[in-house]
């Protein structure tokens, strides 16, 4: 196979997982931008491969993307400790068909991608790897570089420790949209009655503004607190219904321009969690849809 030929190989096989490659990153990582980044360097080391030698093309681009998206964490570890106020994973304006995928839906909820950065990086990349693309021991041991044993013991902990902080049961999307129509009615009108029995008496409101616009610096705790601060937001701002990780959200826009992304989590019919980014530097990926793969 000549130069030009290898190459036309390799940029055909890339693309073809390239969606697969890049939900595998964002899954680890919770930032659009990074997971991008992996891919460039995923790209940049598949390039200078032997195809001939590679017996699975799929797995071998998964390992190296778990490999570099593994690096990529520990740094990010560094930086969110650094981080201004709390820390939300990065929004994505998903395609429909990540919503008919239950369970990849669940998966990178914005609620999910919480839990799972309570996972070190090692428990994060095996979770992923077999909860939610159902890969081998063997497979994932070499792009964690531990044993199938210590892969298995890695996968029962961290099977554990995301169970017990996982929403409790699956929510519908008609039970989510319902909740979130209830809450534009609420921000738009000011009447909070409705709202409040929505919410959970403990429910938790985290603002992610990095630092670069206004959010609140620790989590708001109380049905009460939580929809004050609903009631308080601009009414100038339209909102709008959107399909956010694969789950039914609300898109706050002035301007013209998204300003908030609302997405919320539901435990036993009542909203326990509200994740509003602010952020701008995570809102790019609000203005055209993108495709998850499992």
């Amino acid at each position: 196979m000549s130069e030009g030929d290898s190459m036309g190989a390799a940029t055909e096989a890339f693309v073809a997982h390239r969606n697969l490659l890049f939900t595998v990153a964002y899954e680890m990582l919770g930032s659009a931008a990074d997971a991008e980044d992996v891919l460039q360097e995923t790209w940049l080391r598949w390039a200078d491969v032997d195809l001939a030698t590679v017996r699975d093309q799929r797995a071998y681009l998964v390992q190296v993307t778990t490999r570099q998206a593994l690096m990529r964490l520990r740094t990010l570890g560094r930086r969110k400790e650094s981080y201004l106020g709390p820390w939300l994973p990065e929004p994505l304006l998903t395609t429909p068909d990540v919503a008919e995928d239950v369970e990849l839906a669940d998966n990178v909820s914005m609620a999910m991608l919480l839990v799972l950065e309570t996972l070190t990086p090692t428990e994060r990349a095996v979770f992923v790897l077999r909860e939610v693309f159902d890969f081998g021991y063997d497979e994932i041991a070499q792009a964690v570089d531990k044993s199938p044993a210590a892969v298995r013991q890695i996968a029962h902990r961290a099977r554990a420790h995301v169970a017990a902080r996982r929403p409790r049961e699956a929510v519908s999307a008609a039970d989510t949209r319902e909740a979130l129509t209830a809450f534009q009615r609420a921000i738009e009108t000011g009447d909070l009655r409705e709202l409040l029995d929505r919410l959970a008496p403990d429910v938790v409101l985290l603002t992610d503004g990095g630092g670069v616009v206004r959010a609140a610096p620790v989590p708001i705790v109380g049905a009460d607190r939580v929809a004050a601060v609903l009631r308080g937001l601009d009414a100038a701002m339209s909102l709008r219904p959107a399909q956010v990780n694969g789950h039914p959200a609300l898109v706050l826009r002035r301007d013209g321009k998204v300003d908030t992304v609302l997405a919320l989590r539901v435990d036993d019919g009542l909203v326990t969690g509200l994740y509003a980014v602010r952020n701008p530097e995570k809102l790019s990926h609000m203005e055209r849809e993108t495709a998850l793969r499992r």
